[in-house]
């Protein structure tokens, strides 16, 4: 299964030590059972406490800017990056480097140009549970998943964008190796997205040649 990327509003908490030259941001990546609002008017889902427990004990994690593996903020495995599970949520509290893009992070942070966290996560094979009572906002609990980042993020996080629509199909991949039932109105969704993501993609290619 391929990772999924979520967004969570949250207040991101800066502290800055002016005599270590250490600037931190902290606050919450996910919070236990609390309904996400609907993902592109599709399914809605939530964490049971504990969700991360196994990772968190057996795998490492990244702080990235944005996303972009290019621009790491943190990491677990030397200490800088450190997450745990308390009674609200999955908190993180990272240590910026003294780098353009953490300086740009932060700035970006206080200035509340960004104001949200995205999370990374794989969910645990057929640990889901799914509610399917209502086929047009189907509901998802994940019990057990890996956590691989967590990452300040510009909110929100469109459904339209084609990071967050692969892991809407990701979703629904599941969903349907699990319970076995076609979601026909879900499929003509994802189909007419795909098919938007490729006219823009032939616009973009279209454009560039005209430059070239």
């Amino acid at each position: 299964m391929d990772k999924e990327i979520r967004t969570l509003a949250t207040e991101i908490e800066l502290r800055e030590e002016a005599e270590k030259n250490k600037k931190t941001i902290s606050g919450y990546a996910v919070k236990w059972n609390e309904w996400s609002n609907p993902i592109a008017g599709m399914f809605q889902e939530r964490f049971d406490k504990g969700a991360f427990s196994e990772s968190l004990r057996s795998d490492s994690q990244k702080s990235l800017w944005c996303h972009d593996r290019s621009k790491v903020l943190a990491s677990t495995s030397n200490g800088t990056l450190r997450i745990a599970e308390d009674e609200i949520g999955l908190r993180f509290e990272a240590d910026l480097p003294d780098t353009s893009w953490g300086n740009d992070a932060y700035i970006s942070i206080k200035r509340r140009d960004v104001d949200g966290v995205s999370f990374g996560f794989r969910s645990a094979p057929k640990t889901d549970i799914w509610d399917d009572k209502d086929p047009k906002m189907i509901k998802r609990t994940v019990k057990s998943a890996k956590i691989f980042e967590i990452s300040p993020e510009t909110f929100p996080a469109y459904p339209q964008t084609e990071v967050q629509a692969r892991s809407i199909d990701t979703a629904y991949e599941e969903y349907r190796a699990e319970t076995e039932k076609p979601v026909p109105e879900t499929e003509l969704r994802l189909a007419e997205q795909r098919k938007g993501f490729n006219k823009l993609k032939n616009k973009i290619y279209q454009i560039y040649q005209e430059v070239n």
